[in-house]
């Protein structure tokens, strides 16, 4: 109940990084318009709405679609919502409230521009390992894997084997 709130910080504080760096992006940057800026040899800032979601799934290709992925992605927060209410662990909770923040910023996103806007660029020379993301997408990634490290590393002792000897 003591790191409630905690996770629902981590949330607040994801969402608003989240959107003023989009609105840096979109606004005095304006990326929207420049489409590529170099910044070093292995990162970019690089212009992508992303009309579908993670790694270009499901694509709203329609206002329908796209108000159905609000409604999924909404849905999946408000489970986010409801395990933080009911998580004790501090990592776990700080863990869920980088997941919720980031994906309260990409239904923002999808609410008010129809697409999610991504910008950040990682790669080797002209080898992109990674699809263009954004701070959401990247807080939603580290929460993910906090819970998955969490999960293994948490894991108690194998259970004794049953001693079948016979008799």
């Amino acid at each position: 109940m003591r790191h409630r709130p905690l996770g629902y910080g981590i949330a607040a504080a994801t969402f608003a990084v989240d959107q003023l760096a989009k609105w840096l992006i979109m606004g005095p940057i304006a990326l929207p318009e420049r489409g590529l800026i170099t910044i070093t040899g292995f990162f970019d800032l690089r212009w992508v709405e992303n009309h579908g979601v993670s790694m270009g799934f499901l694509i709203a290709g329609s206002d329908r679609e796209r108000w159905m992925l609000v409604a999924i992605t909404g849905l999946i927060a408000a489970a986010v919502c409801v395990w933080i209410w009911r998580e004790r662990g501090r990592l776990d909770v700080a863990a869920l409230g980088l997941v919720l923040g980031g994906a309260v910023g990409n239904i923002a996103d999808r609410t008010r521009l129809g697409y999610v806007a991504d910008f950040l660029d990682l790669h080797i020379g002209d080898w992109h390992p990674f699809l263009v993301f954004n701070v959401a997408d990247a807080a939603i990634t580290i929460g993910v894997l906090l819970l998955v490290v969490r999960a293994l590393l948490a894991r108690g002792p194998a259970a004794p084997a049953e001693n079948v000897d016979a008799v």
